[in-house]
């Protein structure tokens, strides 16, 4: 049996060619099968077909075909962020160039646990966190899974600057991500504060922090998963000021609103933050990972220092390597910020600000279609590029089971969040390529699928 060949090295590149070829028709032969924003058929009906296109995992001898056959598998069986009729999450459709480029990374393979794997990722990781921690009004920046290892990061490095008493004071509208990192750190119970207008409101924390004793960190949100909402920012740094809390801002999804010239205003007051949240593989249309935490104090970020003589020795530290373990808490991590530094260099604000522009107003433009049927309702105009719609006095059992079909029968990915106690289906426009026919048929499969 010959030798399989190598992503990388000299003769990596040749061998590489014809896999792309292979793995981009498979793309496009899966893409053709699935018809659609997703398969058909429900969850048995794709598991019997992966469980068919599989075979025997791991056979006795090996399937020259097992990357078509597989990447086609995938393909077809995939919920596809770039239709425009797959619209539940904040899951973005990855742009061509970023995917390019985390294609080298993978081909390379370097690790971001020492520089002698990686010389010249460990510089560009440095200069990409430095150049987005400044957009958000910060210091420095870590690069992280995204934002729930980003929010674990800022609870862990206020604890470790307050002490082990400090306790979380969140809005029932916070990612969960953050009461369950008060609890994976041993934290206090954390103070929840409910939410019924879907933003944390400055009066219920005014009373909360003024009946709380101890060291507090405030967790505000800039662009929640449910309906896009944003905190009122600046009166809630002004409070955590006054009561000398610490205060964290999780902007995983509204971060890539700095980019845009017309939209970065709601997130005045970022820049007061001790810690902040962001997530490019939201609106910055990377490849998943794309998450960073940035801190406005760079010292807070020493608290992560870790020894390992093997990788970060005092002697070659002191001989100028890079130390570069105490950057994140995982010690083998890929150099997610080759595609991040791709996308800017290429795109530059300009370009990221339009993408930002184009799915905002798309977010505007299925509302006002939305408030124009008169069969639907809208929740209320959208703050990013999130619109909440439910048909007209449907229950809430109605709407789930909506959604629920468009899913089984591979019409369209709508989300779902409950909110002034009823459900809501969910849009989520992350597609800036899409057009208002789209958004038409959208509605029409809606409509279509509301039982008379």
């Amino acid at each position: 049996m010959s030798m399989p060949p190598l992503a990388s090295g000299p003769e990596g590149p040749d061998a590489l060619r014809p896999l792309l070829a292979t793995v981009l028709d498979a793309l496009a032969t899966g893409t053709r099968a699935r018809g659609g924003p997703l398969p058909a058929g429900g969850p048995r009906a794709v598991a019997t077909r992966i469980r068919h296109a599989l075979g025997d995992i791991l056979p006795e001898h090996g399937d020259p075909t097992a990357l078509a056959t597989l990447v086609h598998a995938l393909a077809e069986g995939a919920a596809d962020p770039a239709d425009p009729l797959c619209a539940a999450h904040l899951h973005c459709p990855p742009l061509a160039v970023a995917t390019a480029a985390d294609l080298a990374v993978s081909a390379l393979n370097p690790s971001l646990d020492s520089w002698d794997q990686a010389p010249a990722a460990s510089e560009l990781e440095a200069l990409v966190t430095r150049t987005l921690a400044a957009q958000a009004g910060m210091a420095d920046a870590l690069v992280t899974t995204g934002g729930t290892e980003a929010n674990q990061l800022a609870l862990l490095l206020a604890r470790e600057t307050h002490g082990p008493t400090l306790r979380l004071v969140c809005g029932a509208n916070a990612h969960h991500s953050l009461p369950r990192a008060a609890w994976l750190l041993g934290l206090p119970e954390p103070v929840i504060i409910p939410t019924p207008t879907g933003t944390l409101d400055p009066t219920a924390l005014t009373h909360t922090l003024t009946t709380l004793s101890g060291p507090l960190l405030v967790a505000a949100t800039a662009g929640t998963t449910d309906a896009g909402l944003i905190d009122p920012l600046p009166a809630i740094a002004a409070l955590t000021t006054t009561h000398g809390a610490r205060l964290h801002i999780d902007a995983a999804y509204g971060g890539g609103l700095l980019f845009s010239d017309h939209h970065r205003h709601l997130l005045t007051g970022l820049d007061t933050a001790h810690t902040v949240t962001l997530d490019l593989h939201k609106l910055g249309w990377q490849p998943v990972a794309a998450g960073l935490l940035a801190a406005r104090d760079a010292d807070d970020l020493t608290a992560l220092h870790h020894h390992a003589d093997y990788l970060n020795a005092d002697d070659d530290t002191e001989a100028g390597l890079p130390d570069l373990l105490g950057r994140s808490l995982r010690t083998t991590r890929r150099p997610d910020a080759l595609k991040i530094a791709v996308t800017l260099k290429t795109l530059g604000r300009t370009g990221l600000g339009a993408l930002v522009d184009h799915v905002c107003a798309h977010a505007h433009e299925l509302a006002d279609l939305v408030t124009a049927h008169p069969g639907l309702e809208l929740h209320a105009p959208p703050t990013i590029s999130t619109v909440l719609f439910r048909p007209t006095g449907a229950t809430d059992d109605t709407v789930a089971e909506i959604r629920r079909r468009l899913l089984t029968h591979g019409h369209a990915v709508l989300g779902r969040a409950r909110l002034d106690g009823r459900l809501w289906l969910k849009a989520t426009l992350l597609n800036p390529h899409t057009r208002p026919h789209d958004l038409a048929a959208l509605l029409d499969l809606v409509e279509g699928n509301t039982p008379r």
